[in-house]
């Protein structure tokens, strides 16, 4: 589509237009149109169909449609004035498109109201879940496991990733989401899973190799995978946050803290160190996401183009500091050391679940995992960095700071 034409004030010099079609049903093609040198007369008229006008001018000067521009400049002899013309050709150039702005703002204010209120809402009811423990919190983790597994099993058998492999049958993607989500409550009830998640593993297995057709690798790694990335993990969660039992003594707030809600014992390490970890996490994604709007240049890794290393450097920042803070609130951990390599630890578990997600989006050829939250898109888009950093508090908590009397 040419951008401009130039006019003398008789002359119209060659044009190429790369497609000049009245009927939209027509196919278009390239050619090169060549207008006389001089004509007493001369009429060009260019027009590329449109959807909807947005305001009209007379018929010898423009016409602007929302995605297309319908110019019509007359030249006569007997009248062209050459600053006239250029004038009516340069505003070709610069027409506004005050309705399309004003639309996609609308739409991005839009968005971004449905972001924030989903958001405080999200973060209310996780924030009083964690609060609550016990089966309210295990229970509340295994809906969000079942939903994100479906998730998963879905991306799976998507065109990107089906088409250079053969998913899993849809009864077991079903099976597996369902074992997933009681993953979380056998390890509240029983307080470890390693056999029972044995026995699954190879149930699902067996069903895989048995069924009718060739049975593919592809469809026995997808689905381990999964049952490890959407149940094994999430589960220590329910370890961290209602297995270490132990009360924190030293932690102000639980000195205070109502009777009938449980009283100071109702503060255990693992509350707080729930509590630590979880606003790590979203200070790690606010601050990366601020950092890399901001002052963001040099691309991470190729998984996630949008992400940044100056971004992931105020989100760790941001992270530590989070952890710092809350542990002098807490009084838990008693070393800031201890602090900021607790800091450390859920960034590096929150960057690497958000990664993971990406490359399995990225290989489905999706934005989103789901639609299921307006504005945040699925399940597994929100709790992301979520999965692997439960694994690693937990670690750090039961292993880490026993073993350095910290």
């Amino acid at each position: 589509m040419a951008s401009f034409v130039e006019i003398d004030r008789y002359n119209l010099i060659p044009l190429s237009v790369t497609s000049l079609c009245g009927c939209p049903c027509r196919p278009l093609s390239n050619k090169t149109l060549n207008l006389p040198q001089r004509s007493p007369k001369v009429r060009l008229k260019l027009v590329f169909h449109g959807t909807e006008r947005l305001f009209p001018v007379r018929t010898s000067r423009i016409y602007i449609n929302r995605r297309v521009i319908t110019a019509v400049v007359r030249s006569e002899s007997e009248s062209l004035d050459e600053s006239n013309v250029k004038e009516e050709v340069d505003k070709g150039h610069v027409l506004p498109t005050e309705k399309d702005s004003l639309a996609d703002q609308q739409h991005k204010s839009s968005q971004l109201r449905k972001r924030i209120v989903f958001g405080l809402g999200i973060g209310i009811s996780v924030g009083g879940a964690v609060l609550a423990g016990g089966w309210v919190f295990t229970v509340a983790l295994a809906a969000a496991v079942f939903l994100g597994a479906r998730e998963y099993f879905e991306l799976v058998r998507s065109r990107g990733i089906a088409a250079g492999m053969t998913p899993p049958p849809r009864y077991v993607s079903r099976v597996c989401s369902v074992i997933c989500a009681l993953m979380p409550i056998l390890t509240l009830y029983f307080g470890n899973i390693d056999v029972s998640v044995t026995s699954a593993a190879f149930v699902v297995a067996t069903a895989l190799l048995l069924q009718r057709g060739n049975p593919r690798f592809s469809q026995l790694s997808s689905t381990m995978f999964g049952l490890f990335y959407c149940g094994y993990l999430p589960c220590f969660w329910v370890k961290l946050r209602c297995g270490l039992a132990a009360p924190a003594l030293n932690t102000r707030i639980g000195a205070g803290w109502p009777f009938l809600l449980g009283g100071q014992a109702h503060w255990t390490v693992g509350l707080v160190a729930t509590l630590i970890s979880f606003s790590s996490i979203i200070a790690a994604d606010t601050y990366a996401f601020l950092g890399g709007k901001a002052i963001g240049r040099t691309p991470l890794t190729n998984i996630s183009p949008k992400k940044t290393w100056e971004g992931a450097i105020v989100g760790l920042g941001g992270c530590i500091a989070t952890s710092v803070v809350l542990s002098n609130i807490f009084c838990w951990p008693a070393s800031w050391l201890s602090a900021i390599a607790f800091g450390i630890l859920n960034f590096f578990g929150s960057i690497f679940g958000d990664l993971t997600e990406s490359m399995i989006k990225r290989d489905a050829g999706v934005k989103d995992s789901g639609s299921l939250i307006p504005g945040h898109g699925g399940i597994l888009d929100r709790v992301d960095s979520y999965i692997f950093t439960g694994a690693l508090a937990y670690s750090f908590v039961k292993i880490l700071l026993p073993l350095y009397g910290v």
